[in-house]
């Protein structure tokens, strides 16, 4: 009896695997194609771009501001899409930048079926449409991430030149994450999508900034904290409260000043190194 016993739990758990191993995509990228609204719903002026990413289409919208400081490039979250992003592309407008927002594959109206090589392969398009097509200097962007979008940047920054780096509430490779939130699973062996940005951090030159809260019941504190340290000077961390989707807007004050210092900071240093950077007030 017991014998059998252990056989049925142990189908259980292999039929367990088999499933997280076979349903990952759809639980890191819970993509939503609907977009509710776009920057005109705002009152906004933009410009739509379609750019070609591995034989499919990736959606872009840049959305200028007068006298621009510089230019946001964000890679948002796994969850929802551009639409839902728009009132961070308010506060940073309301900062100053121009604002580009784009849509993994899979996502919004932008085709295919999203993964780790095609986020990576989308950021890369969106950042050559900016330095050759809008002929946006690379100093003058500042390359933000917020959770997987924090994965995606860091695969991108150790490569080029923008003026900063901001990371926000973002993992430090997705097999760890996993393993934290299914630890009855052998999960970090089934990840096929690693994102390991705890990898690549260390090779970016720029200005890094690390925003984490250690409310966050997603993402926990403990990797915001991790890819800080891996992180090379110059670079800050800002502690920020409130939950993993809406901290930044239950810390805004904190949160708006944090990043104004880091880009007056990160200005400074790269004005006595020689090098460019963002514009500060």
């Amino acid at each position: 009896m017991l014998l059998v016993v252990l056989r049925t739990l142990a189908l259980i758990y292999i039929g367990l695997v088999v499933l997280a191993w076979a349903a990952q995509r759809k639980l890191i990228f819970p993509a939503s194609r609907g977009v509710h609204s776009t920057p005109a719903s705002y009152g906004w002026n933009y410009e739509e771009k379609l750019l070609p990413v591995m034989g499919k289409i990736t959606q872009v919208w840049f959305i200028p501001v007068e006298d621009a400081r510089g230019t946001f490039l964000i890679s948002h979250g796994n969850a929802g899409n551009i639409a839902d992003r728009l009132d961070s592309a308010e506060l940073f407008r309301s900062m100053g930048f121009n604002v580009v927002l784009y849509d993994y594959g899979g996502y919004g109206n932008s085709t295919g079926k999203p993964s780790e090589k095609r986020c990576y392969a989308d950021i890369r398009a969106v950042w050559r449409y900016l330095t050759e097509e809008q002929g946006i200097p690379p100093h003058e962007i500042v390359l933000f991430g917020r959770s997987l979008g924090g994965a995606v940047t860091c695969d991108l920054a150790p490569d080029v030149e923008p003026g900063a780096v901001i990371i926000e509430s973002t993992f430090t490779a997705m097999p760890a994450l996993a393993q934290e939130v299914y630890p009855f699973l052998p999960a970090k062996y089934l990840v096929r999508h690693k994102f390991n940005s705890a990898e690549k951090i260390g090779r970016i030159t720029a200005p890094v900034l690390i925003i984490h809260s250690p409310d966050d019941g997603i993402i926990p504190y403990h990797h915001g904290t991790e890819l800080y340290e891996r992180a090379n000077e110059p670079k800050q961390f800002l502690e920020i409260q409130g939950s993993h989707n809406y901290g930044f807007v239950q810390s805004m004050a904190l949160y708006k000043k944090g990043i104004d210092d880091f880009l007056r900071t990160s200005r400074q240093h790269r004005s006595v190194s020689g090098k460019n950077a963002v514009e500060t007030p």
